[in-house]
């Protein structure tokens, strides 16, 4: 890879896992509100290596190394940039399990959102489809069993990786869903800092799914997803103690994380089956698409502020 290659692929992943993380950097700025500070501290030193360095560096590499497991770890983790034919071609035998299973998580992900979470509105759509859940069943039923047809075409274990995609996902929107309910809970006093810390990393290992899994469409190598992503979970950290209230203001943030989760759930799809798309097409649509909604945040927010003045 080239410098500027390398340069665009860092600075895409962490572009990703920031806005992927917003609504982490909220659930951890409410709960550490009840906290001292010294468990504060703790949370911006100790936290921070195990955000960066056991979770966002040992997920995809393990994910890596039992997707193809005839490599150690060392050989996943330098496959692309030792030139070892070996580790280069297992990685490229057994890529399209986990693109196929990445992008699925993905794609279920986007219209988990769309359809049942609530939300900032910024396009029409949004209002229209929200909370109807026999939609967002029919949409994901008729989505998986076209794609699971032209998996058992392709690759009968590709429909493995359909269905791990599936799980994951159940397991993940479970989980975000009680962790709501549970921050309401530790927003008080009752509960220790230690419950609370121990929460938060649990927290940030869930969240931490959808930026490792949606690296894939970035790269497979592991060196860039550590460095984009933990680049990433650096920024959500700041964020959570310094700019919490400001980024909550640019309330479509979140709208353009998931657009771009849709488009790189499909671009790892098409990738499973053979579908050449340019390394530099997934950070190009993350930019676009976060830009957008970005200036759109902007142009709201600049909206409210003269509405506030003429009152």
């Amino acid at each position: 890879m080239s410098i500027l290659s390398i340069i665009i692929t860092i600075s895409g992943l962490c572009l990703f896992e920031t806005v992927c993380s917003i609504d982490n950097a909220i659930i951890n700025a409410e709960v550490l509100s009840g906290v001292g500070r010294r468990a504060r501290r703790w949370f911006l030193s100790w936290g921070i290596l195990l955000a960066v360095f056991v979770v966002r560096g040992l997920l995809p590499l393990l994910i890596v190394w039992i997707t193809v497991p005839q490599l150690s770890m060392w050989e996943a983790f330098t496959a692309t940039f030792s030139g070892n034919p070996k580790a280069v071609a297992a990685i490229e035998n057994s890529s399209p399990f986990l693109l196929i299973g990445g992008g699925i998580f993905l794609i279920l992900l986007f219209f988990g959102w769309l359809f049942l979470e609530k939300k900032q509105f910024a396009l029409k759509i949004e209002k229209l489809v929200y909370g109807r859940k026999f939609l967002f069943y029919a949409v994901v039923l008729a989505l998986l069993g076209a794609i699971l047809w032209f998996a058992l075409q392709k690759h009968p274990l590709m429909v493995w990786g359909v269905l791990v995609g599936l799980i994951v996902f159940m397991i993940t929107h479970g989980f975000k869903r009680k962790a709501e309910q549970k921050e309401k809970e530790l927003s008080g006093l009752a509960a220790s800092d230690i419950s609370k810390l121990l929460y938060l990393e649990m927290i940030d290992a869930t969240f931490s799914i959808d930026g490792v899994l949606g690296a894939f469409a970035f790269t497979f190598s592991l060196p860039l997803i550590l460095a984009g992503n933990g680049l990433g979970a650096l920024v959500v950290r700041q964020l959570t103690v310094g700019n919490i209230e400001r980024v909550k203001r640019y309330i479509y943030l979140k709208n353009g994380a998931m657009y771009s989760v849709l488009f790189l759930g499909w671009f790892m799809v098409l990738k499973s089956f053979s579908v050449h798309i340019p390394e530099w097409i997934s950070p190009a649509v993350t930019f676009f698409l976060v830009g957008i909604f970005f200036v759109k945040s902007h142009r709201s927010l600049k909206g409210n502020a003269a509405g506030s003045k003429k009152v």
